[in-house]
């Protein structure tokens, strides 16, 4: 009967060794096939292949999640280079892709929306700019879009209100001077023209 036992014992012990060594087999040849992809993907990024890059890179980051990163900026450079060659919705569909990756990459939000400016979608570019603020909130540079968004808009009040976060962060800020300045000159001729007081006069 121990005899037995061991014999079991031993048995299972062996199989067990052998599916793991087979476990790791098969891992190794996973881990290579997504480094080859990588390697790949790398390659043809530094060529500026971005549809090969992306192809590889993302199958590469589907076996193994490390290689997520590399792709996301990928997706970045190829959003960058459509942008580049006025293909503006394929540029902000590779940013937007490279997002979802890397939620918390400040960049990549100021690279949508600048491409957003450009298509005039200016809510989405408010939204995007928005975005990086939280990430970056003592950016002055983000207010400063913002308020030019809402002056482009014609929505002087927000203008301001986005003109004065940037003055609180750099009261030296010229570009906020000049556009507070701006806003209360306009702001002044709207309450001294007649017309604007009574439309329908």
């Amino acid at each position: 009967m121990k005899k037995s036992f061991v014999f079991i014992l031993v048995t299972a012990l062996a199989l067990s060794v052998s599916q793991v060594c087979q476990g790791q087999a098969h891992k190794n040849v996973k881990e290579n096939e997504a480094n080859r992809l990588a390697r790949e993907g790398a390659e043809a990024a530094k060529n500026q292949d971005w549809d090969k890059a992306v192809e590889m890179l993302r199958k590469a980051s589907a076996m193994d999640h490390k290689y997520a990163d590399e792709l996301a900026t990928v997706y970045q450079q190829r959003g960058f280079a459509s942008a580049k060659n006025q293909q503006l919705q394929e540029a902000v569909q590779d940013y937007t892709e490279a997002l979802k990756i890397e939620p918390n990459n400040v960049r990549i939000y100021e690279q949508r929306a600048a491409v957003e400016m450009k298509m005039y979608a200016y809510d989405k570019a408010l939204a995007d700019y928005s975005e990086a603020s939280k990430l970056k909130p003592n950016e002055v540079r983000y207010y400063n879009y913002r308020a030019y968004i809402y002056e482009a808009k014609e929505d002087n009040q927000n203008s301001m209100a986005e003109t004065e976060k940037a003055l609180q962060i750099d009261p030296n800020n010229q570009e906020a001077k000049e556009r507070k300045q701006r806003l209360e000159r306009k702001q002044a001729e709207k309450i001294a023209d007649p017309a604007t007081k009574h439309p329908g006069s």
